[in-house]
């Protein structure tokens, strides 16, 4: 498996996504509790992995949304 490969597959806690999108942990937390990131839930932790979190940017990039869903990115 190519190193590209191993990558998308990878599983990133809260930490790690904040991280990944350089915004504070605390930001994860609200769009999870508002469910507008996908993750999944392992116990009571979540995770997230790299090629949901990118298709779910790619596709609030295009549609012109912010991240957080709130409208328009300017």
């Amino acid at each position: 498996m190519e190193r590209f490969d191993v990558m998308k597959s990878r599983v990133l806690t809260v930490q790690e996504v904040s991280n990944y999108l350089r915004v504070h942990p605390s930001t994860i937390y609200r769009m999870l509790k508002r469910n507008q990131i996908p993750a999944f839930r392992v116990g009571s932790d979540w995770r997230f992995t790299v090629e949901a979190i990118d298709k779910w940017r790619s596709q609030a990039e295009s549609s012109g949304m912010q991240a957080d869903g709130t409208g328009s990115a300017k």
